[in-house]
């Protein structure tokens, strides 16, 4: 059956002794329990056949059997769960890249629904729903005291139609109503672009199409930039990224590292476990990278910034991740439906575990929220905004030659595109200030 991952000696004798000993009331103990376990099997039964009997309305019973697998299957923890056949299906277009609903990634907590991220260009996205909000009501019915798949399926609907969810957000004082329209979400694995002399690398999920966009992104900006040794540094930015496939985890963190280990699972058996190490192959050959995380990084995410950050390649700046260190094998079932169910921990190369703790950043830097500016404000600002050379009568600088103003003004220019990205995106600012850091540091080769 074909399964799809979504992430001593002392004492032997001792231990023989001791079955030896005990083995009677070992196994008076194992058949009480199966025992236990066939009367609540049959305690099951008797509820199912009276439910299908008395209930005030005609049931479906393959609607009861479906919402009593889920139902045991959510009770172990917020990630495992019941894909019924049409879930399954969706699930597996997902992992190719192109889906229709909101395009947010969630998770469940005390109740309500809490949005881990919304997905870059997506309705979400554009809506302004950020990761970390409450989702209370759809359409103005309440979603507490549903399963995740119960509300989630409250979300689902026709492309083109629109939605309303009540959205709880940290330091807004009143919950808020959000309108979004249905679409077809077509995702972008990774987006590259050049921001100054930086690569910048943003990583929107983990599906079958990350690793390989990763790669010809990255060729292609190389290229515009003139060559690798034009290129400052990788910023590799993991915000709001909610995570997807292992594999395609492994791929990336091992497109920057030569050797070593960059992730390892353990199971509840020890034999169970397994190690991913790196191949030999750097595609950003050495360059310094930054990489930026935020609590809307989840899961895959996370398995690339703690290898990257425990092998010392990069350095990770942002805020703490999300936190979720466990891996969900989605195994199929008869009739085309399958289970998702956690399976292992995953840990990074140091052997620390992320489950509910997250990765931390090296620096710390939240994203300042932006306030409104008026009209007068900035004109305000601009009032003093001038210098010597603006004085009418003002003296020529003799001591430059004409091909080294050029350069002045041109390094100027870049501060002034460095200053305008810091009012639109400072934590990825911050990154390449550090990227510009970092190679001012490295040995010139003259």
């Amino acid at each position: 059956m074909k399964k799809v991952v979504m992430a001593a000696m002392g004492g032997t004798l001792a231990g023989i002794v001791a079955t030896t000993q005990f083995v009677g009331p070992l196994v008076a103990q194992e058949s009480a329990r199966t025992t236990n376990v066939y009367e609540q099997l049959d305690l099951f039964g008797d509820i199912f056949e009276r439910i299908r009997a008395q209930y005030v309305e005609e049931v479906d019973a393959g609607d009861l059997i479906e919402a009593a697998i889920d139902g045991m299957l959510t009770s172990l923890d917020p990630h495992s769960s019941y894909l019924s056949p049409d879930d399954a299906a969706d699930m597996r277009v997902q992992t190719r890249g192109e889906f229709g609903g909101l395009g947010i990634e969630v998770t469940q907590e005390e109740g309500f629904v809490k949005v881990v991220s919304p997905i870059d260009g997506t309705p979400a996205d554009e809506a302004g729903i950020e990761a970390g909000d409450f989702i209370t009501h759809v359409d103005g019915a309440s979603v507490l005291g549903l399963t995740l798949d119960e509300a989630v399926d409250m979300m689902r609907g026709p492309v083109g139609s629109e939605i309303i969810i009540t959205v709880v957000r940290e330091g807004e004082a009143e919950p808020f109503d959000v309108s979004i329209i249905r679409d077809t979400i077509k995702l972008t694995a990774v987006r590259t672009r050049l921001q100054g002399d930086a690569v910048v690398l943003r990583v929107t999920t983990f599906n079958d199409q990350t690793y390989t966009n990763l790669e010809e992104g990255l060729a292609e900006q190389v290229e515009a930039a003139g060559g690798m040794d034009n290129v400052e540094g990788i910023v590799l930015d993991l915000r709001n990224n909610p995570g997807g496939l292992l594999n395609q985890a492994i791929r990336v963190s091992d497109a920057f590292l030569e050797k070593g280990e960059i992730v390892s699972t353990r199971g509840r058996n020890p034999e169970d476990g397994d190690r991913y190490n790196a191949t030999p192959g750097d595609l950003a050959e050495g360059k310094p990278i930054v990489v930026l995380i935020n609590g809307g990084s989840a899961s895959a995410s996370e398995i690339v910034a703690g290898a990257l950050q425990d092998h010392r390649r990069a350095i990770v700046v942002g805020t703490k991740s999300f936190g979720k260190g466990s891996v969900q094998t989605v195994m199929p079932l008869r009739g085309d439906g399958a289970m998702r169910l956690t399976t292992a921990r995953y840990y990074t190369p140091s052997g620390r575990s992320i489950q509910a703790l997250g990765v931390s950043p090296d620096i710390v830097v939240a994203q300042p929220r932006r306030p409104e500016a008026s009209a007068e404000d900035e004109e305000e600002s601009n009032v003093f905004n001038r210098s010597e050379a603006d004085l009418r009568g003002s003296l020529d600088n003799d001591s430059l030659t004409e091909d080294e103003i050029q350069q002045i003004e041109a390094d100027r220019a870049k501060a002034e595109a460095a200053a305008a990205l810091r009012e639109e995106d400072y934590q990825l600012a911050y990154a390449i200030d550090i990227l510009k850091g970092l190679t001012a540091l490295q040995p010139s080769n003259d």
